[in-house]
Formats: structure tokens, C-alpha cells, sequence
């Protein structure tokens, strides 16, 4: 290759790898932080709202059941968030599972048990795509950390819809804007709203409530044994601040013919 041609596509990759920095940064620059919540739940203190996680259970029933499957939890473990073992067979019972086998050699259905796992609303993938137009709704299970942010950043998306995108942005065919998910443009359409959700204790189900509520149950169900690690971790610390106090006094008693 001749040196001048070498000089211009190096020229030409310096630009390309300049432009994807730029716009990476612009990127970045638009991108809104999402407001940060008070949760019951944070710090080295923090412990589940159990009325506020049942309250979120409900919201994921009648809202977020429709589309988004919760695969990794069982329904025996909602007694972590205060429902009695009769509430939870009563709970798995709504719903049928696949079982297999009659005598037969035949599958068939039944109640699903409190051992099983939250049914999915829909028996494969594919049917979940053509449900949604093609994209595939994540699952739920864990969505709180996979997400950045977190908690945090779930609130700002379920809280950051507008009805009139700003001056300027022209929103794609089938898709909202939200102030908060990245690019700005999500397919899935604002699931929570005023009124929405009844709540069985009675509690106003304004759109925070039900954001904050759903998002207290989603932490819950990604890290179910948050407040037993929490625990644990304050009492190491206790033994190690116990037991460096008594190897100082130990030092002090060994060291002090010395000083």
C-alpha cells in the first residue's frame, strides 16, 4: 500500500473512532439520571415494607402478569413477604401448570401448587414475541439487578412517561417516550396510571404508590435473603470491632514491661 494511502485511511479511522467518542459523550450528555427514592429497604439498616411488597404483588397480578413472567420465584416463597401458607395455596391454585403423566402416557393440567414457580403468560417465547409485536417482555425474577440503577432507575421508567415528547423528537411508529429509558423511545406502553390497581388494604393507588410498591415487591424477589445478609454482615462487623478491642488490650498487656 502506498504511503499516501496509508496516511488517509488512518486519517479516515481517527475520524471514525473520534465521532464514536463524540457521540458517545452526546449520548451520555441527554441521558437523565433517575431521582433517587427513600426505599425502606436501603442501607446497612434497611428491611422490606412487607405492606408495600404484598401491595406490589398485587400490581404485578393485575398489570404486569399481562406480559412479564416472574420464572425464577416460587409461590411458596411470598410467606417471606407476609402471606400465610393458605394465602399462597390459594394464590398458586388461580393458575394451572402442565403436568405429565396420566396412566396413559398423556399430559395434562392442574392447579399449580405452592412449590411451583410463577406461571408464565405465555407457553413459549415465540408466542410472546407475536404477542408484542416482536420484542420479547424480559422477565421479572431478577430485573432489579439487571438493571443500572436499580430500584431507582425502575421507578424513573414506570414514573417517566410523557404524553407530548419534547420539541424536536419524533417518536418512532409503536413507541412512547419516557424520559428516563435510554434513547428515550420504549415500546412498552405506560402500564400504570391512576386508579389502575385496587388495592385490597384500601390504599390510594395513585401512580407513585403503585410504582414504589411494585418496585419494593421486585427488590424483594431478586434478593429474597437481603435482610438475613444484612444481618449477618452487622454482626461480623460487631465480632471484629469485639475482637480488635481485645487484641488491643492483649497487645497492651504483652507490650507493657516494654514501654
Amino acid at each position: 500500500m502506498k504511503p499516501v494511502t496509508c496516511a488517509l485511511a488512518a486519517l479516515a479511522l481517527s475520524l471514525s473512532l473520534a465521532a464514536s467518542v463524540w457521540g458517545g459523550r452526546a449520548e451520555a450528555a441527554e441521558a437523565v439520571a433517575p431521582p433517587e427514592v427513600d426505599w425502606s429497604f436501603s442501607g446497612i439498616f434497611g428491611t422490606f415494607n412487607r405492606a408495600s411488597a404484598q401491595r406490589g404483588l398485587e400490581v404485578y397480578k393485575q398489570v404486569c402478569s399481562s406480559c412479564h413472567g416472574m420464572d425464577l420465584v416460587s409461590y411458596r416463597a411470598l410467606t417471606g413477604i407476609g402471606l400465610s401458607p393458605e394465602q399462597v395455596d390459594a394464590l398458586a391454585a388461580t393458575h394451572e401448570v402442565n403436568a405429565c403423566c396420566t396412566d396413559a402416557g398423556e399430559p395434562f393440567t392442574r392447579p399449580a401448587k405452592a412449590a411451583d414457580r410463577f406461571v408464565s403468560p405465555f407457553p413459549n417465547p415465540q408466542a410472546a414475541r407475536t404477542a408484542n409485536n416482536g420484542a420479547l417482555p424480559p422477565d421479572l425474577s431478577l430485573i432489579e439487578k439487571a438493571r443500572e440503577g436499580g430500584a431507582d432507575y425502575i421507578h424513573a421508567v414506570l414514573t417517566g412517561y410523557e404524553e407530548t415528547p419534547p420539541a424536536g423528537v419524533t417518536l418512532m411508529p409503536g413507541m412512547y417516550y419516557n424520559k428516563y429509558f435510554p434513547g428515550h423511545q420504549i415500546g412498552m406502553p405506560p402500564p400504570l396510571s391512576d386508579g389502575i390497581v385496587t388495592y385490597s388494604d384500601g390504599t390510594e393507588a395513585t401512580l407513585d404508590q403503585q410504582a414504589t410498591d411494585v418496585v419494593t415487591f421486585l427488590t424483594w424477589a431478586a434478593e429474597p435473603t437481603m435482610e438475613a445478609r444484612k444481618e449477618t454482615g452487622v454482626k461480623v462487623l460487631l465480632f471484629l470491632i469485639v475482637l480488635t478491642a481485645f487484641l488491643y488490650a492483649l497487645k497492651r498487656k504483652i507490650w507493657s514491661d516494654v514501654h
